[in-house]
């Protein structure tokens, strides 16, 4: 990096300005012909000309190991005149992007816990903010894209789903404050996201624009209360969806609403930090609007950064465009420069440093309030529950011989280890008894063989039932049709379910093949015992069905630590077990 100097705003040209406004996807890889989506993240020279030459203001990052990100931001700094942003969605730990580092569950599993005990839930959730921020930081991460605070009101979610803290705006409203609190223990910037919220809507806005139809009154009790805890609790961002609310506009999306983003957002709510939209190039927009029309109708909305746009060269232009024309006053640029320096001010520690986010909670809750929002101490979540076995999470002055040394840390693995053990549910008769028993199936379906980055040889959902006389059988949940045994030949069979919501999917529940399968096992009597691994709403499609001696485990996570706690509470008292 050049300088580590935020220049004086008003020494910036319009178009230096505006490129500030712009943060462009990029590999995490360090060489070309490790690209895994060329067509979001340009080769190094054209990467280094949008740093170096056209001044961007940031990058969000995808893939690679944590060690290699170290020195991937490194270079991303040293191009830049200005320092950037360096995002990443890590909703479930640095190690859900970059291999090596700390991989948690999905945060609804923290909702499973609430339920039985929301003290501990809320210590999880503000370790787990304590934890990514501090590993983001330690590999040159300083913009954690979380926490979701979508309320997953329905289960047909496909995008949402378990990414989202739970189903009610009470509980959502408790873990993600915990969790910004946490994470406001180091200086790494978050975001609140979706607005003004995802979390009833049975379509992927990553492929097309969903929409929300409820009442004014609907959405300020149940989609914007997470956002209002967010707000209050010193959330540095507030990341738009790509969703149309007739209530507030009948034409235009959040993302390019003002009426959406500027009154509801900035002015009802008084949210003072930075406005971000969701990725550009997602269906939801670029299926509707060109990449210099939505950049304009971004920045006239209210939006402060415009995340992975078309085109960012064209983006750029069409903005000083409108500026010079005069749709757009050049005073609309300068406010989210200001406050783009705000944020960048916290990370680096320049003037300025105060978050752009604690700004934004004054007055967050005066106009909506929520009903049963206690939200805990800092000080009472480090004291209380002293029972709980957890380790303390070092301060960011703590000395390390490298800031790599802060990533996967025992602590870190032993909060991972909690949250799935008190998250895990178990139905039917335990333990599996497996005396006596041959030519037994270990058959395992998941999403995607081709994109499966929790399942290898290694893993405990292979070799632990390995260890006991199973024989793995793999399939994809949407390609491979069930093979129907004779009556001299039928298997015994585990059956491992892994599905959940992921963008780009369309859809997070069950598939034609997954309800084959598991019909024909039932009906053969083949079927042994049932575990799921993703959302949880699988298994009350499953229970009715499954007669009450077969055993049923359903865990949120898919990491291996998760498969290892499902398989250790399906056979603990099988001694084989290693």
């Amino acid at each position: 990096m050049k300088s580590s100097q935020l220049p004086e705003i008003d020494t910036l040209s319009l178009k230096e300005q505006v490129a500030q406004t712009i943060v462009v996807r990029a590999s995490g890889y360090l060489f070309d012909h490790e690209i895994k989506y060329p067509q979001w993240e340009p080769k190094a020279a054209f990467l280094q000309h949008l740093i170096s030459d056209l001044g961007v203001g940031g990058v969000i990052l995808l893939g690679g190991s944590a060690a290699e990100l170290s020195l991937r931001s490194q270079q991303l700094q040293s191009w830049a005149k200005i320092p950037l942003l360096v995002a990443a969605d890590i909703e479930e730990g640095v190690g859900q992007r970059f291999s090596s580092a700390t991989w948690f569950p999905p945060p609804m599993a923290l909702s499973a816990v609430a339920q039985k005990n929301l003290d501990r839930a809320l210590l999880y959730a503000q370790q787990m903010g304590a934890i990514i921020a501090r590993e983001a930081l330690a590999v040159g991460i300083n913009w954690i894209l979380a926490p979701v605070v979508d309320v997953n009101n329905n289960p047909d979610n496909p995008v949402i789903n378990i990414r989202a803290f739970g189903e009610t705006p009470e509980i959502v409203s408790q873990l993600t404050a915990a969790f910004i609190q946490g994470a406001k223990t180091y200086p790494a910037l978050t975001v609140a996201k979706h607005f003004p919220g995802h979390g009833d809507t049975s379509v992927d806005s990553h492929l097309e624009l969903p929409m929300i139809p409820h009442s004014e009154e609907r959405l300020a009790e149940i989609e914007l209360a997470p956002f209002v805890s967010a707000i209050a609790t010193g959330v540095d961002a507030v990341m738009s969806a790509h969703l149309l609310i007739p209530a507030w506009d009948e034409n235009l999306p959040a993302t390019l609403s003002h009426k959406i983003l500027t009154q509801q957002l900035r002015h009802k709510l008084q949210f003072a930090g930075l406005i971000v939209t969701d990725a550009l190039v997602m269906g939801a927009i670029t299926n509707r609007y060109g990449a210099a029309e939505t950049a304009v109708l971004a920045v006239e909305a209210g939006v402060d950064i415009l995340l992975m746009p078309q085109d960012a060269e064209a983006a750029i232009g069409a903005i000083c465009d409108a500026v010079t024309s005069g749709r757009i006053p050049p005073e609309r640029i300068r406010a989210s420069v200001e406050r783009i320096w705000q944020a960048k001010g916290k990370v680096f520690g320049e003037q300025g440093s105060r978050g752009a986010g604690e700004q934004g909670s004054k007055g967050a809750g005066e106009n909506l309030k929520l009903k049963t929002l206690q939200l805990v101490p800092n000080s009472k979540l480090k004291t209380q529950n002293s029972k709980l076995k957890t380790s303390p999470v070092p301060s960011p002055q703590s000395p390390v011989p490298s800031p790599l040394y802060q990533i996967a840390q025992p602590a870190a693995f032993e909060t991972v280890d909690n949250i799935l053990r008190d998250s895990t549910q178990a139905f039917g008769s335990l333990p599996l008894r497996l005396e006596k028993l041959i030519n037994l199936r270990n058959l395992i379906l998941v999403d995607d063989l081709l994109d499966c980055k929790y399942l290898s040889r290694q893993a405990p959902a292979v070799t632990i039932p390995q260890q006991l006389g199973y024989r793995t059988q793999l399939g994809d949940s949407r390609s491979n049709s069930p093979v129907i045994s004779s009556g001299e030949t039928k298997q015994p069979t585990l059956l491992q379910i892994f599905i959940r919501g992921n963008p780009f999917r369309g859809s997070a529940g069950l598939t034609q093949v997954v309800e084959d399968w598991f019909k024909t096992l039932l009906t053969n009597g083949e079927l042994q015992a049932l575990v799921i691994y993703g959302s949880p709403y699988l298994k009350n499609q499953f229970l009715p069905f499954l007669p009450p001696e077969i055993p049923c485990i359903s865990s949120f996570g898919q990491i291996p630590a998760a498969q290892a706690i499902a398989l250790e509470l399906l056979f603990t008292n099988n001694h084989s077990i290693k």
